[in-house]
C-alpha cells in the first residue's frame, strides 16, 4: 500500500509538472516573441523613415549598417517585385504578409523565415512615396530568443524531475509512518492466526486506527470469552453426561452377566431395567437441553407478532400434566410482545417445571402476568441467598436440588431467551416463602391488522 500511495503521489506531481511547466514556457515564449515583434517593428519603422529620403538608394543603408545588429533588410513593391539592402549575403525573400501590408499601407506582420539552419523573425511596415506604395520588411535571428527558452525549458526539466522524485521519496516515507499502525495490526492477527493466541494489542493513538484496534480488542475478548464458555460448557456437559452413561453401563453390564449367570433374584430385572430406562430419559433430557441451549438458528429467525399471554397459558397446561395435584392460581392480561413463541415457551415452561419440583403436591404456584412481566412463586422453601447469583448459570444446581430430577440446565436456556428477546430475568424469594422468578420483555405496539 506505502509504494501505491508514493506512486500515485509521484503520479499526480508529475501531472502538476507538466501542467504547469508546459503553460509556463507557452507563456514565456508568447512574452518573448512579442517582445522581440515589438522591437523588431519599432527599428523597421525607424528603417522606413530612412529610406523613404531615397527609394533607388535605399537611403543610403547597406550591410554594414546593420552589422551589429545581423539584422536583414529588403524593401517589397506593392506589385510584389524585392529589393535586397545593398551588401546583403542572405536574400530576405517576401511573401503574401509582405505584398499585402504594401497594399493595404496598412498595419503589420510577423513570421519565422527559415533561410538553411537559421530561422529569422521576420516584421514588414508600410512605406509610401510619391513613387509608390512599399513594405519596409526587417528580419533578425531568434538566436538569443531560442537559448532563452532551451534554458527555462532545462530549468522547468530539471526543477519538475527534482520536484517528483522529492515528493515521492516524502509520500513513501510518509506512508511507511503512517501505515505503521497497520502493520502492527496486520502483524498482530497474523501472530493470533499462527499462535491461536488471543493476546489484545497495543493501542498507540486515538485516532482511526486506534479505534480500529480497540475493535479488533474488543473482537478478540469476545471471541476468548466466547471459546472459555465453549470450554466450560464442554466440560460441564462431559462431566454431567458422565453420570448417566456410567449408571447405565452399569446396569447393563449386570443385565449382561444376569443373562449368563441368574444372579439376580426374582423382580431384580424389571427393577435394573427400569433404572435404565429412567437413565435413558435423564440422558435424552440432558442432550435436548444442550441443543437447546447451544442452538442459536432462533436468533435469525425474524421474530413474530404474539400474546405473551397465550404462550403461558399453553405453558401452564404443560405444567399441569406434570403437576396434576399442584394448584395454579393465575392472573393473566394479554400482553402483545414481537418473539418466537417456541423458544418464549420452552423458557416459560422451564419456570413452570421448576416450581413444580420444588412445590409439595397441594400447594400452589401463582403466575401473574401484566406489562410484559410474567412473574412464577413457587410453595417451596426458596431459594437460599448464597444460591441466588448461580442459579442461571449452566450446570448448578444447589443443595436443594442435587436429588432432584433435571439436567441443570433449565434456567440457563430461560436466561438465554430472554436475552435474545431484549428482556430479562430475575430470581428472589416471594417474602412469604417460596422462590420467585421474574420474566421481562419488551411489550410491543399491536400492529394495524391485529387491532379491532
Amino acid at each position: 500500500m506505502q509504494w501505491r500511495l508514493a506512486f500515485l503521489t509521484g503520479l499526480s506531481v508529475a501531472l502538476s509538472v507538466i501542467l504547469v511547466g508546459g503553460a509556463t514556457y507557452t507563456v514565456a515564449r508568447w512574452s518573448l516573441l512579442d517582445q522581440l515583434d515589438n522591437e523588431l517593428t519599432a527599428v523597421a519603422q525607424d528603417l522606413a523613415t530612412t529610406v523613404a529620403t531615397n527609394i533607388e538608394t535605399m537611403g543610403g543603408l547597406t550591410s554594414g549598417t546593420l552589422e551589429t545588429s545581423n539584422g536583414l533588410m529588403s524593401l517589397v513593391r506593392a506589385d510584389g517585385v524585392v529589393s535586397q539592402m545593398p551588401g546583403q549575403s542572405v536574400d530576405l525573400l517576401a511573401g503574401p504578409e509582405e505584398i499585402s501590408i504594401a497594399r493595404l499601407r496598412a498595419g503589420s506582420s510577423a513570421r519565422d523565415v527559415y533561410e538553411g539552419d537559421v530561422v529569422y523573425r521576420a516584421v514588414a511596415v508600410p512605406l509610401t512615396t510619391s513613387e509608390g506604395h512599399y513594405a519596409v520588411m526587417f528580419a533578425r535571428p531568434t538566436t538569443a530568443l531560442e537559448s532563452t527558452l532551451a534554458s527555462l525549458w532545462l530549468v522547468l526539466l530539471t526543477a519538475g524531475l527534482l520536484g517528483v522524485v522529492t515528493t515521492t521519496t516524502a509520500a513513501l516515507w510518509t506512508a511507511r509512518a503512517v501505515l505503521a499502525p497497520v502493520r502492527r495490526l496486520s502483524l498482530a492477527v497474523k501472530s493470533v492466526t499462527q499462535t491461536d493466541q488471543l493476546n489484545p494489542i497495543r493501542i498507540y493513538g486515538r485516532d482511526d486506527l486506534g479505534e480500529l484496534t480497540q475493535s479488533f480488542n474488543t473482537m478478540l475478548k469476545s471471541l476468548q470469552q466466547s471459546r472459555e464458555q465453549q470450554r466450560q460448557l464442554i466440560a460441564d456437559a462431559g462431566h454431567e453426561l458422565r453420570t448417566p452413561l456410567t449408571s447405565m453401563r452399569t446396569n447393563v453390564e449386570l443385565l449382561v452377566a444376569d443373562d449368563k449367570s441368574g444372579m439376580l433374584p426374582e423382580g431384580a430385572r424389571s427393577e435394573v431395567l427400569g433404572d435404565v430406562a429412567a437413565q435413558l430419559g435423564e440422558f435424552s433430557a440432558l442432550v435436548g437441553d444442550l441443543v437447546a441451549l447451544t442452538r442459536d438458528d432462533h436468533l435469525q429467525r425474524p421474530h413474530e407478532f404474539l400474546d405473551l399471554a397465550e404462550v403461558t397459558d399453553s405453558a401452564i397446561a404443560r405444567a399441569r400434566r406434570r403437576g396434576p395435584n399442584i394448584n395454579f392460581a393465575v392472573t393473566m392480561e394479554s400482553t402483545p410482545v414481537m418473539g418466537d413463541p417456541s423458544t418464549l415457551e420452552r423458557a416459560i415452561t422451564n419456570l413452570l417445571d421448576n416450581a413444580v419440583k420444588f412445590s409439595p403436591s397441594d400447594g400452589t404456584i401463582k403466575v401473574d402476568l401484566r406489562d410484559g412481566t410474567l412473574t412464577i412463586v413457587d410453595a417451596g422453601p426458596g431459594i437460599d441467598e448464597d444460591d441466588l447469583p448461580n442459579v442461571f448459570d449452566r450446570f448448578y444446581r444447589s443443595d436443594k436440588a442435587r436429588n432432584t430430577p433435571g439436567t441443570g440446565l433449565g434456567l440457563s436456556i430461560v436466561a438465554h431467551t430472554a436475552k435474545a428477546h431484549g428482556g430479562s430475568v430475575r430470581a428472589g424469594n416471594e417474602p412469604g416463602g417460596g422462590a420467585k422468578f421474574t420474566f421481562r420483555i419488551p411489550v410491543a405496539e399491536v400492529p394495524e391488522e391485529f387491532r379491532d
